[in-house]
């Protein structure tokens, strides 16, 4: 059952209407408010450790490195106003988020050159994909 302290408003740009989201009783809106991009930021790092340490073992720091340093692709955040925005999605906004560069990340999966960017960018997109969603 839905009450005023269980519930928490969040504005919907495309409606331009209200949308309900149901908080986990027991934790403040405001605390889960700063908790969520505080997440979303350590599996930027976690999962590509995750990814390098099971499929690249011998050189797991190397690849690890260079997954993270896909995250630079975050830099066209700069372009957009505001900065940052928590109810916005990167994906399709931001022009290397957009749904053309994602299909060139994932051809970059089939050159092995490119292979662990692109296994970085990949999981940095899906990452970003998630949280438009949660």
């Amino acid at each position: 059952m839905l009450n005023a302290r269980s519930v928490i408003f969040r504005h919907n740009e495309v409606l331009a209407e209200p949308v309900l989201y149901e908080v986990t009783p027991g934790i403040k809106s405001s605390n889960l408010q700063y908790l969520c991009p505080v997440f979303h930021i350590l599996l930027h790092f976690l999962v590509p450790a995750a990814i390098a340490w099971v499929f690249f073992k011998k050189k797991a720091g190397k690849a690890w490195l260079i997954m993270i340093a896909t995250m630079l692709v975050d830099l066209d955040h700069l372009l957009a106003d505001p900065i940052y925005d928590p109810n916005r999605c990167s994906i399709g906004f931001h022009p290397l988020h957009s749904y053309v560069a994602v299909g060139v990340y994932c051809l970059m999966l089939f050159f092995p050159k490119v292979r662990l960017p692109a296994i970085g960018l990949v999981i940095h997109m899906v990452l970003d994909y998630l949280d438009c969603y949660l």
